[in-house]
């Protein structure tokens, strides 16, 4: 038994800290006070640990606000004469 102590005592308090966690998660998003704090510590998040996503986003995010090309006319065929 006083070989499982420490083992247990590791796994309690792993499971009070989860539970921890997981209330402050339920409080935060019943109250919206996530902000943008948490928004740039996500960002910051992804763009240290997973570059190709974060770029991938920028790029997703670059397409979206480029405008579509308006219609030319077409310089292949030749305009009719009148008359």
């Amino acid at each position: 038994m006083d070989a499982l102590t420490p083992f247990l005592l590791l796994v309690g308090g792993l499971a009070v800290v989860m539970a921890a966690f997981t209330s402050l998660a339920r409080r935060i998003r019943r109250r919206g006070t996530a902000g943008g704090g948490l928004g740039g510590a996500l960002a910051a998040y992804e763009e240290a640990f997973r570059a190709t996503s974060h770029a991938a986003h920028h790029e997703i995010r670059a397409q979206a606000d480029r405008k579509t090309p308006t219609g030319s006319p077409d310089p292949l065929r030749p305009r009719r004469k009148k008359g």
